[in-house]
Order: C-alpha cells, then structure tokens, then sequence
C-alpha cells in the first residue's frame, strides 16, 4: 500500500465545502427567499388501474426501482398478502412517490414495496397467506382467484405523486440536495427509514456498492455476528438474514462508511450522521484507483485489527463486571479502525505488542468509566477527536514500551 494516509481522491475532496444556510435573516429576506420559489416543490398527481401499472413497468426505462432508490427488502410474504387483501377491500393505499428523471421517465422514491408486491402478485409469483378478513383467498396466486374477484381487484387504482424537474435546479448537486430533502421526509411503506438506508437510495454509485460490497468481508461479517457471507444474499437474503437489526438497517454498511469518514475527523461538522452524509455526497467523485487504495487500507486494517485483539475484536471492557462484553460497541471500533489505520507502517511491531495493547485498551475504558467516551456517549467533534487521538496514543504507548 502506499504511504499515506488518504487516496487521491481523498486529499482534495474538502476543497471548497459549500457554505451552510444562514439561520438569522431579516423578514425582508426571508419573504424574498420564498418569493423567489427556491426549495418549492412542483408535484403532479397520476392514477392507473392495476393491470395497466404493471403493463406499464414492463416498458423499459419507465421507472426504476431498485436501480436508484434501493434498499435491503423487508417485507414477508403476509405483509404482501394484506397489500393484496387492501385491494380486495377497497381499503385506500398510500399513493407511490416519485421523481422525474427525464420526461415520461421516473425513479420511484417511495413505494417500492408496493409495487414490487404488485407486480409479483400480477406474475403469479406471489401465493396470498394469513389474510384475517378473506381467509378463503389464502394459498391463492392471481391466476386462481375467483373471477369476481380477479376483476374487482383488476377495478383498482395505484395513484403515484410525482416530484417534477422543476422542483431541482440546474446542477447535479442541487437534484440531488432536493432528493435528499423530500426522501428523508417521507415514511416508506410504513417503515422509517434509517439514515443509512436513505444515503444507500439517494447516494447509489460506484462508492455506494464498494461500502456494500467491503461489508461482506469475512471478519467485518464475524465481528458482528453476522452469518457468513453467501452469493445467493445480494439477490434474496434469508429471513434470517433479514430479521437482524443490523443487517436490515443497513448498519452493518454505515459502519464501514464511518470508518472512512472518521478518517477525516478534522473535518467533522454537521453532527456525526450529517458528516457521514456529506463524505458520502464528496465520495461520489472517487475513481477506480481510489476504491482500489482504500479496499486494500480497509482490509489491511480489519486483518490488522484482529490480529491484536482476535475475538474480543470492539468489544469493549465492562468496568463494573471486570469482563469483556458479548457484543462489539459501533463507537470503539471506530477508534480502533481509524486509529490502528494509522499505523499500519509499523504493524509488525502492534501485532508482537498485541498482549499489552489490549490491557492497554482496559485502562482506556477504566479511565473514562464516568464520562463514557469509548461507548459513544457524545459525538460532538470533541468526542469523535478525543477517542481517536487517545486510541492512537495508546497504540504509541504500548509499542514504545
């Protein structure tokens, strides 16, 4: 590897942060922003039965789902089922929201569930289960329905919200800002969406499938229990799988994600998840020889990190019980990722000190029992410094003994 401690990319990617919004304003200038239609949304409403909706997504290009806004699936076979039971029932739905990405072109922003739960049903795919108002129907798919009601459902209507190019400015940023802004504010499915579920729809791209991708590593996937890594998962995951916190929420690739954002600590602003948000938005810029760089300093350092501490890997130490804790703590193994990331030069000598950095790392979470630095208490950028710095200094300490 390299000797430095950012890629390329990385070196530059600061440059010329944009400046936050003004939070004092006269009313002069606050009724001349609204005046002016900046942050106006421009939205139109459209309808279509069923049976031409999911004509309609078989066009190539009309709306892409998973492609853009997409996230790990979470809804089971009854939960379809009572999508299903809602048209039988003529219960309303909530509309589908999307953006126009081009003219007669869209990217569906809330709604996926729905409509994959639609078109499954439309194909067969989907074999209706604990249904509590039309039992009769469970152990049905569409094609074997009764013909009354395989045509009051086929009577029904998918109406979709569509946020217009109007909406965005000129830039991709400014599309993007817009983006952000409407999705975060809208409850999918139900189901609100985690922040790192929202940068994984609104962010896709090459570093967004890189984060993915470097979360299947082996020994990320053991450190936090998270069952080996199968081919079969990128397409369907198991129930299982999918019935982990951690796995579902995606938490499992926003961890990932901090470590290479809590690289650049001396950057930190707008609070720890809007930090994440805005490496995310820079990281988009990264080239192939970037990714490439910071795959092989990922897994030097998760091999490097096991190597110390093997299966107490970010587990911290229980002060009150004198025991390491059964499970690894999100805020420690940042500051062992980021820390021992900058020591990768001298390795050798951290693995030949393994025995002494971990007592070590027992002092770390005695000495701060009260304040609970290493548990992730505060994430003001004085926190997020301080337990890197002091981890660091440890790692110096331990192998200058």
């Amino acid at each position: 590897m390299p000797n430095m401690i950012y890629s390329p990319s990385e070196q530059t990617m600061w440059e010329a942060v944009g400046r936050r919004a003004t939070i004092h304003a006269t009313d002069e200038e606050i009724n001349s922003k609204y005046t002016s239609r900046d942050w106006r949304i421009v939205t139109e409403a459209n309808r279509e039965q069923l049976p031409n909706f999911v004509e309609a997504l078989r066009r190539p290009g009309w709306m892409e789902l998973r492609p853009f806004y997409q996230r790990r699936l979470r809804w089971d076979v009854e939960r379809q089922s009572k999508l299903i039971e809602s048209f039988v029932m003529n219960i309303p739905v909530p509309p589908l929201f999307v953006y126009e990405s081009d003219f007669a072109k869209y990217e569906v922003m809330d709604g996926q569930q729905r409509i994959n739960t639609i078109r499954e049903f439309y194909s067969n795919g989907l074999e209706l289960a604990g249904l509590e108002q039309w039992p009769e129907l469970n152990g049905k798919t569409y094609s074997k329905l009764p013909s009354e009601i395989k045509k009051g459902i086929d009577r029904r209507s998918i109406s979709y919200i569509v946020l217009l190019k109007e909406s965005a400015g000129s830039s991709p940023e400014e599309q993007m800002m817009v983006k952000q802004q409407v999705f975060e504010r809208l409850n999918t499915g139900g189901v609100e969406l985690t922040r790192q579920e929202i940068r994984n729809c609104l962010f896709q791209g090459e570093f967004n499938s890189f984060l993915v991708d470097l979360a299947t590593n082996a020994l990320h996937r053991a450190a936090w229990k998270l069952p080996p890594f199968t081919s079969s998962e990128k397409d369907l995951p198991s129930q299982q799988l999918l019935s982990n916190k951690l796995y579902s929420k995606m938490a499992d690739v926003e961890i990932v994600l901090r470590f290479f954002a809590l690289r650049h600590a001396d950057r930190y602003t707008r609070g720890l998840q809007g930090f994440l948000d805005l490496y995310m938005h820079r990281a988009r810029k990264f080239t192939t020889e970037d990714l490439t760089w910071l795959r092989a300093m990922f897994n030097e350092t998760l091999d490097l990190a096991s190597a110390i501490y093997g299966a107490l890997l970010f587990r911290p130490w229980d002060v009150r019980v004198g025991t390491w804790e059964a499970d690894p703590h999100v805020a420690f193994a940042d500051a062992v990722m980021v820390g021992i990331s900058r020591n990768l030069s001298v390795k050798d000598r951290l693995v030949s000190s393994k025995a002494l950095i971990v007592e070590r790392t027992k002092e770390l979470f005695v000495r701060h029992a009260d304040d609970g630095l290493f548990m992730g208490r505060g994430n003001t950028k004085g926190d997020v410094v301080g337990r890197i710095e002091e981890y660091v200094h440890m790692l110096a300490e331990a192998i200058r003994v």
